[in-house]
């Protein structure tokens, strides 16, 4: 077969006529080689039909044509598009890259400061056994709502009956003493004022020379121990009723001891806590039988910021929100502040409290509390995805006026959710990237378009 040139493997540096040219001289090549082929055919006997010369080179020259028309009509448009493909590129390699940006803003009017807190009872007290003995009756239990002085439980205390009867033997025989004491001064008196009539008869007698003065002294030194005998008489007097009075104290004390053998509620309140089971010891001051709070009223404590510590003061109005219940907010107020930071976290410590009449809040809840302020100086807001992290640090994609891209360092204050504080790093009027990829690069050359939705 001839060798035809295939088209599709002619760069594409040649041109059309050095492609006609060289179809031309493989076609003289071809018919001369035709023409010894012919000649060397006649030489042989044949009774077939053969083409002549002149239809064999119009055969090849009509392929050559063809040829040439299929190759053309791919070729031009194939040029035609990778020209288009290298426009569009060197276009699309000139054009800037588009980002949305916003302009940095302060938020007007309300400071809205949101902390987290922990709901404690206004009134929570532990009600521990004040008797000795063994829990006898459990009239309340988890849950109860009681009133002031209600009884809770009693407790069995034969120890301390034993005690109050010794108490009452030692009242009795401390009185008898007291008794015994009076009739004997009572008796002290009047030796007293017998040994005084009879040294003032022999003091006379002495006297007037009628008896010796050993006699009449003998009867003085008598009449001075009966006085010392009723000073004396006097003192055990006094002992004998400080040991009665010990003795109705002790009495008494055994009472009250015995009075708390009825457990009783010291103030309105639902018991929270039960502790022990009937049956169970309990040791007086140490054995915790219940705990009641008081949740007409609660409180929640938060840390206020130093940056917002100023701007919160008594009876200022706030709100508390829980997961429990979403969509509501329960209305309270500041009750007091600590009007004082704390030196290792630079924050003040604020009581809110919060009315429960209802009782849909319970002690122990975990709460978001919200302290509305006005401060002099708005925040700095920018949504929450303008912030780039990495590991220099937290960034924005700030654009500079003209139109470069500069990686600045932010310091993050209030997180408000979607969007955040700004603290250091910008100002009111700057502008920045409002969603920059992880590929922004410093010094980047950009086309700014500003967002539709532009942040307060």
């Amino acid at each position: 077969m001839p060798n035809y040139t295939n088209p599709a493997e002619t760069t594409p540096a040649e041109t059309t006529e050095e492609q006609l040219r060289k179809q031309v001289e493989d076609l003289k090549r071809q018919l001369k080689e035709q023409k010894r082929t012919d000649a060397a055919d006649a030489a042989l006997p044949s009774n077939r039909w053969r083409p002549s010369r002149l239809t064999i080179a119009a055969i090849f020259l009509a392929a050559a044509v063809l040829m040439v028309i299929a190759f053309l009509a791919g070729y031009i448009p194939l040029q035609k598009r990778e020209a288009l493909v290298q426009a569009e590129t060197a276009e699309q390699d000139e054009a800037l890259p588009r980002v949305e940006v916003i302009q940095v803003g302060r938020v007007p009017g309300q400071n809205q400061l949101e902390l987290p807190g922990s709901i404690q009872a206004v009134t929570e007290a532990p009600i521990l056994a004040r008797a000795d003995g063994y829990l006898s009756k459990r009239l309340v239990d988890i849950g109860d709502r009681v009133r002031t002085g209600q009884p809770l439980a009693e407790i069995d205390a034969p120890e301390l009956d034993q005690q109050l009867l010794q108490a009452k033997a030692a009242l009795q025989q401390a009185q008898a003493s007291l008794e015994q004491a009076l009739a004997n001064h009572e008796q002290g008196q009047a030796n007293l004022q017998l040994a005084r009539v009879t040294a003032q008869r022999w003091k006379q007698l002495a006297a007037a020379g009628v008896v010796s003065q050993q006699d009449n002294d003998q009867y003085q030194a008598q009449l001075t121990a009966q006085t010392a005998n009723v000073q004396a008489l006097e003192k055990a007097i006094a002992a004998q009723r400080s040991n009665v009075a010990a003795a109705e104290a002790n009495i008494a004390r055994l009472n009250d001891v015995l009075s708390y053998r009825v457990v009783k509620a010291p103030f309105d309140g639902v018991i929270t806590v039960r502790n022990v089971d009937t049956g169970a010891l309990v040791v007086s001051g140490t054995t915790l039988i219940y705990r009641i709070a008081q949740t007409g009223m609660l409180r929640t404590y938060v840390n206020v910021p130093q940056a917002n510590a100023g701007a919160v003061h008594t009876g200022q109005a706030a709100s508390l929100s829980v997961s429990t219940f979403p969509g509501r907010r329960f209305p309270g107020k500041v009750a007091r502040t600590a009007s004082a930071l704390d030196a290792s976290t630079r924050t003040m410590l604020v009581e809110v409290e919060v009315p429960n009449a209802g009782g849909s809040l319970l002690p122990g809840m975990y709460a978001q509390v919200d302290l509305n302020s006005t401060t002099a100086n708005a925040p700095l807001v920018i949504p929450a995805e303008a912030l780039i992290f990495r590991a220099e640090g937290t960034r924005v994609a700030m654009v500079r006026p003209d139109h470069t891209i500069h990686l600045q360092t932010v310091v993050i204050g209030r997180d408000y959710g979607d969007k955040l504080e700004i603290t250091q790093g910008l100002r009111s009027g700057d502008t920045i990237v409002a969603n920059p990829g992880d590929a922004t690069r410093e010094g980047v050359k950009v086309e700014p378009v500003a967002q539709e939705n532009k942040a307060e």
